[in-house]
């Protein structure tokens, strides 16, 4: 089995959904310190103007899990997400598919920053049509070192292969994979380039952009620029 194991994030881009598409399973990495000012609530959407960020407002301390970070309830930001995507997207081919489903998603009582982030993956997965099962690391046990935690959570659920993300050489301890039989790959992502609503191309945008745009033919677009011995190993 071929895992990869990634921090839950909000909307994410094209580069995590073509490492999820690549394995068997997917660790959602729920266990782990929350990071202020990157993608775990936060990610870009195309404008006529460059992008934006559409940002759910939390509240959380330094050190705090992400699995504890808390939704603010006072924040209007369900609305301007909402308003957001449907001004800057309202000529996109596939808008008036996939929205509807978005303001479902976004009108549930969210209250865990790492609740939404899973259900916006989840919800992702399946409009692209990537089948790969989804756990949670707080459902297993595991050490708090960031390599010892990798490979506790691949031997819990019987995976003999670890697909990471580039860069992940500056965390990890690949040796001590090898001594616990573990093989590790790195993701090599090449991002697409297609036709957005607006010119020139945007690149690392959610990929919300993406499946606006093509809908139904996005995941083949999100595989084609991968290379042939990725795509031979591509579940």
């Amino acid at each position: 089995m071929r895992v990869t194991i990634h921090q839950p994030q909000f909307l994410p881009w094209l580069g995590y959904l073509d490492k999820i598409d690549q394995a068997d399973l997917f660790i959602v990495l729920d266990t782990v310190q929350f990071k202020k000012n990157e993608w775990q609530n936060r990610n870009r959407i195309r404008t006529s103007t460059g992008w934006q960020w559409l940002t759910v407002p939390v509240l959380q301390h330094f050190g705090q899990c992400i699995d504890d970070v808390v939704i603010n309830p006072t924040a209007i930001w369900k609305v301007q997400h909402l308003r957001a995507l449907e001004m800057h997207y309202a000529r996109a081919p596939y808008i008036d598919r996939y929205l509807p489903q978005l303001r479902e998603l976004y009108a549930a009582p969210w209250t865990k920053l790492s609740d939404l982030n899973r259900a916006t993956v989840q919800w992702l997965l399946k409009a692209y049509g990537i089948l790969t099962p989804v756990c949670s690391a707080s459902q297993y046990v595991a050490r708090a070192e960031p390599t010892h935690r990798l490979i506790d959570l691949c031997r819990a659920v019987g995976a003999m292969r670890y697909l990471a993300g580039p860069g992940a050489e500056r965390y990890m301890d690949t040796p001590q994979f090898e001594a616990a039989g573990i093989a590790v790959e790195t993701q090599v992502f090449q991002h697409p380039i297609y036709r957005q609503v607006y010119e020139p191309f945007e690149p690392n945008l959610s990929a919300l952009d993406l499946l606006f745009m093509q809908g139904p033919d996005a995941l083949a677009t999100l595989r084609r620029t991968r290379p042939m011995d990725c795509r031979r190993m591509a579940v």
